[in-house]
């Protein structure tokens, strides 16, 4: 006699869709709701999911089911299958779009990152500020600046407008940049179109996370978050690749600032076919709309539930739209922004940005003497990296990565100044250099990479997200742009090996500090990690 899921793969072969995972010990069919679990054939369609770590109070009892298959009865078969027509969990893939337009605009930041790593000579040249180490210096940094303020001014923009719309009116600093930069003819139009650029993505830096963690299914969020770090890598190896072309071109790098604005208008338009966040439409008032984009992205079942949870949350943190900046400094929200801040200042800190910028110089020591061509390694190891994480994010949980990828690069680091310190083959001692710096990049593309981005707005209430993301961010910035100011100073005064044995100290400092000071937000909605993180919550509930 067939088990009634079998029947139904059977009779509605259709409606199912269904993979197969193996694991160790048991099998196990996980139903989601219990009034549409049998008899079959009579219900038409059921939704079974895997076991995930949810509040007690949401939990539901798994119904186990012993398999044996072929000759090894170790073997676990996982199946889960997905229905949307009955409401059940839809998945990923609603989200996707959403999260695949926005992301754009991280396309856009590393397209940004790396399009004056190689023309910068030939943009001096025609401009006339060859040799001027300050101006080509400003050239490159002004960018930081407009990101700061861009970061600053975002916490109030989403709080107004919404994640959809402020993305949208960010694309105007970033298409206006890029053309304005595109047709400089002074020194003084390059600086306004790289500022105005650095004003757009220091929006977006802040608001893509927020919205990506917003609309993403809570079992997906972490794979869909990563899709801002595999974003970012993609634009630094685009433009890392069109920077080849300019070393035999010296006016190629006009065509490659046109061609920055091109994405730009994808992602306004783009986004106007996309979903506002849920929970900024629940907190605008706007409840029929959030249950539209619910049911949309999430499922049907999932409406009720997640208002519910909505309007909870916003009845006692508060739900209007007016959060100011000195709520920052009340709790939880100051520990979190304390998290926030403490998290970008280890991550810039660990030394990533000198890192990447010394990287040319490693790999021309064996033989790689084109630092474009140099710098595309390295963002084909990051993009391998963030394919990493996106495999991992929502596995191995934030906490876990955050503390392997800084322990990776805490070995990378002493390996690299054990290459330089100790005498030995030049041949060996340039390999180790290079296969230090390659895990270091590549651990950092796993975890401290994309992690840091996306658990802080998971940290955050609904209330002040915004402004921690925007705090956080502007930090980041801050540490950025200090970091690149003093690295080469630091180097000609103490040493390559001193300064990366710095890194690696302080990336063993920021694995302690994720160990002790960061919480695991795998599986939970953001809901629950906001009342498990507020004390008025649980005041509410010893007193009920």
């Amino acid at each position: 006699k067939l088990h009634p899921m079998l029947q139904a793969l059977a009779i509605h072969p259709l409606q199912c869709f269904s993979t197969l995972n193996f694991d160790r010990k048991h099998h196990y069919f996980h139903h989601l709701r219990r009034n549409k679990q049998y008899p079959f054939p009579h219900s038409t369609s059921f939704s079974v999911s895997r076991e995930v770590n949810v509040s007690a109070s949401s939990k539901q009892k798994p119904l186990d089911v012993k398999s044996e298959i072929g000759d090894d009865e170790d073997e676990l078969l996982q199946e889960k299958v997905i229905v949307a027509d009955d409401g059940g969990d839809l998945g990923w893939l609603p989200a996707f779009p959403h999260v695949l337009t926005a992301s754009m605009a991280n396309f856009l930041f590393g397209y940004h990152i790396g399009v004056m790593n190689g023309p910068i000579v030939s943009i001096a040249k025609e401009l006339g500020f060859e040799g001027n180490s300050f101006l080509e210096g400003l050239v490159v940094s002004i960018f930081i600046g407009g990101a700061f303020i861009g970061s600053v001014a975002c916490g109030s923009l989403v709080d107004k407008l919404g994640c959809r719309r402020t993305i949208q009116i960010d694309t105007v600093p970033l298409i206006l940049g890029a053309i304005v930069s595109a047709q400089a003819q002074s020194i003084e139009e390059m600086l306004l179109g790289r500022f105005l650029v650095g004003l757009g993505i220091g929006v977006n830096t802040v608001l893509v996370p927020i919205y990506i963690s917003e609309i993403a299914p809570t079992n997906y969020r972490g794979s869909l978050g990563t899709l801002c770090q595999i974003g970012t890598c993609i634009g630094i190896i685009a433009s890392l690749y069109l920077a080849i072309l300019s070393e035999n071109d010296p006016h190629w790098w006009r065509k490659m600032l046109y061609i920055a604005s091109v994405p730009g208008f994808i992602l306004a338009l783009g986004m106007q076919f996309s979903f506002e966040s849920p929970r900024w439409l629940c907190k605008a008032g706007r409840l029929d709309e959030a249950k539209e984009v619910i049911n949309n992205l999430w499922g049907s079942s999932e409406v009720d539930k997640a208002i519910k949870e909505f309007e909870s949350v916003l009845k006692n943190d508060g739900g209007d739209l007016n959060c100011s900046w000195l709520e920052l400094l009340e709790e939880p929200h100051s520990r979190v922004a304390t998290i926030g801040g403490a998290l970008f200042v280890l991550q810039q800190l660990a030394g990533i940005n000198g890192v990447l910028y010394f990287s040319s110089l490693t790999f021309k020591d064996v033989g790689i003497s084109s630092s474009a061509l140099a710098s595309l390694y390295v963002g084909l190891t990051n993009f391998a990296g963030a394919l990493c994480a996106l495999y991992l994010m929502d596995k191995q949980g934030r906490q876990r990565l955050l503390i392997g990828s800084y322990a990776g690069m805490t070995l990378s680091m002493f390996l690299i100044v054990y290459a330089i310190s100790f005498p030995m083959d030049g041949e060996i001692s340039n390999n180790l250099a290079i296969l230090g710096t390659i895990l270091y990049i590549f651990t950092f593309a796993v975890g401290a990479g994309p992690v840091t981005g996306l658990i802080i707005p998971e940290l955050s209430s609904s209330r002040t997200r915004g402004k921690i993301m925007a705090f956080s961010f502007s930090i980041h910035w801050v540490f950025n742009f200090l970091v690149g100011l003093f690295f080469l100073e630091l180097v000609q005064k103490f040493g390559v090996a001193p300064v990366y044995g710095s890194f690696g100290a302080v990336s063993l400092l920021a694995a302690a500090f994720a160990y002790f000071f960061t919480v695991e937000t795998k599986g939970r909605s953001l809901e629950e990690i906001e009342v498990s993180l507020n004390p008025k919550f649980q005041s509410k509930r010893n007193s009920e």
